[in-house]
């Protein structure tokens, strides 16, 4: 996928799934964004987040609406 490409998705889901009531849901969304736009390197990037409780909140995956 392109990078254009990737930032329409990441827009496209933020406008369908932005709106949802509960901070639980809209962390679902920035998690999806963020895979979105990192592709194969989300895992590191999340290891990297995970692996210092003290620099980073543990990353919340959120729930789908």
């Amino acid at each position: 996928m392109t990078e254009a490409e990737r930032i329409q998705k990441a827009v496209e889901l933020v406008v369908r799934f932005g709106g949802f009531e509960g901070s639980h849901h809209k962390q679902w969304v920035i998690d999806q964004v963020v895979r979105i736009l990192l592709e194969e390197r989300y895992e590191p990037w999340l290891a990297e987040m995970n692996s210092d409780p003290e620099e980073y909140d543990r990353w919340d995956h959120g729930i789908a609406p």
